[in-house]
């Protein structure tokens, strides 16, 4: 399912990033007394009850009109506008409605989007009655919240999801797969798209970033439907332009979660940067299949590049992915792309396999029995049975006597057990220890 995105915006210093973090239930956010603090976006997955969606911080407004900084920020709060579903605009009640509140109020009115109003700061009786003077905005109901205190949270919250889409309205196409091409600005994400489908189906730059949004064209290879997804580029951190190209980034994030697996491109000529181990990780923590291509290799002989070498780092890299399966491929020429489809349809394979109960437990018994886990604090530990509860992606859960006894190099020696018995090429792995009596 396509996770709704909540945009966090407002003007500085009101309390978003303390919400953010929340909400989150951890500092992901910078929080800082100084107006301005979050110049760049923060985004996250995140859930509230039953409820999982992508959560998103924003720059503060502020209104300096002949400013660059105000067009940037400006820009930011425009996109983020843009893809969000709901939007949670901050206010302060300590100060009351401000120019600067009536602004961002005055760019939220005509988005046709869902807009909750939260007045921060509301940690007194006498501040939530305050409140009732942000109905001056035009935004509706607000809410008295206050975020460091987490009062008043939970009704934000439900007022929000309230409002998430229907998301029967609008169906996922029918496909036997969904293929996310993901990586960095201008590895060639949209050419290799086209070259896939044979039109041309984005829009090819030599400008980094030139796709904004995601594009979906639906394809078959070898009597398999393939519905395959284009993403916007992601940028370091650090790297990431205002307005559409930062909020770009989100889409992204939602086109892996859309995805059953996911192609990382990686640029041949610089292979394996931080930023790819990123989004490498993106795709894990999602538990999506993974295949790493480094495209444009038709550039490899005058880069001076061997398909050994270029491996070798891969390899050193990843080192969290090993079992990730490693293509080369020309989305200019064509070369590779009919194995690199052959490959992730295997991967597919991989990831929504199941194991037959008597196997699984068999294996997993003959790998303790070879190698017992070691006591915990002086008490033993023992793994009593074994079960998979669901494919895509593979998910086990080990009964044992207290779950947090088992540490987590075992935990990774008995995955990679698992990986040496049954593969498992290109699919992470979903391990769950579960103490007797739990529910």
């Amino acid at each position: 399912m396509n996770k709704p995105v909540v945009a966090i915006v407002g003007r500085p210093n009101v309390g978003k990033s303390t919400m953010f973090n929340r909400l989150v239930g951890r500092s992901v956010a910078i929080v800082s007394k100084m107006a301005g603090t979050t110049r760049d976006r923060v985004t996250t997955e995140t859930e509230w009850g039953d409820h999982l969606f992508i959560l998103v911080d924003t720059g503060g407004l502020e209104v300096f009109p002949e400013t660059e900084l105000w067009r940037q920020v400006r820009d930011q709060i425009e996109t983020a506008i843009a893809d969000a579903d709901v939007i949670v605009m901050v206010v302060d009640v300590t100060q009351g409605v401000t120019p600067d509140d009536i602004d961002v109020a005055a760019l939220l009115r005509p988005s046709g989007r869902k807009i909750v109003l939260a007045a921060n700061k509301s940690d007194t009786e006498a501040r939530g009655a305050g409140a009732a003077e942000f109905y001056e905005l035009g935004l509706g109901e607000p809410y008295p919240i206050s975020a460091y205190h987490n009062i008043g949270l939970d009704d934000v919250m439900a007022e929000v999801i309230a409002n998430f889409p229907d998301e029967s309205a609008f169906p996922e196409q029918e496909a036997d797969l969904r293929l996310a091409i993901v990586g960095r600005p201008n590895v060639g994400k949209s050419m290799m798209l086209n070259k896939i489908t044979g039109q041309q189906r984005s829009i090819v730059s030599d400008v980094p970033g030139t796709t904004r949004d995601t594009i979906d064209t639906l394809i078959t290879h070898n009597d398999t439907s393939i519905l395959l997804i284009d993403t916007a580029g992601i940028r370091r951190r650090g790297k990431i332009g205002t307005g559409v190209e930062k909020y770009s980034v989100v889409r992204a994030i939602r086109a892996i979660d859309r995805a059953d697996v996911a192609v990382l491109l990686l640029d041949a000529a610089e292979i394996a940067t931080a930023q790819d181990t990123h989004i490498a990780s993106q795709i894990l923590e999602s538990f999506k299949g993974i295949v790493l291509a480094v495209n444009k290799w038709d550039l490899a002989s005058e880069l001076g590049a061997t398909r050994d070498d270029a491996t070798a780092v891969v390899r050193d890299r990843f080192k969290f992915a090993s079992f990730a399966p490693i293509r080369f491929t020309s989305a200019m020429t064509g070369m590779g792309l009919v194995d690199l489809l052959d490959t992730t349809l295997s991967v597919y394979g991989q990831w929504t396999k199941g194991l037959p109960r008597y196997h699984l437990r068999r294996t997993v018994m003959n790998a303790i029995a070879e190698h017992p886990p070691v006591a915990h604090k002086g008490r033993s530990v023992k793994i009593y049975s074994v079960a998979q509860e669901q494919t895509g992606p593979p998910s086990f859960t080990f009964y044992v006597n207290k779950a947090d006894t088992v540490h987590f190099s075992y935990q990774r020696y008995l995955e990679n057990r698992l990986r040496e018995a049954y593969d498992f090429r290109g699919s992470p792995l979903r391990m769950r220890f579960k103490s007797r009596g739990e529910r």
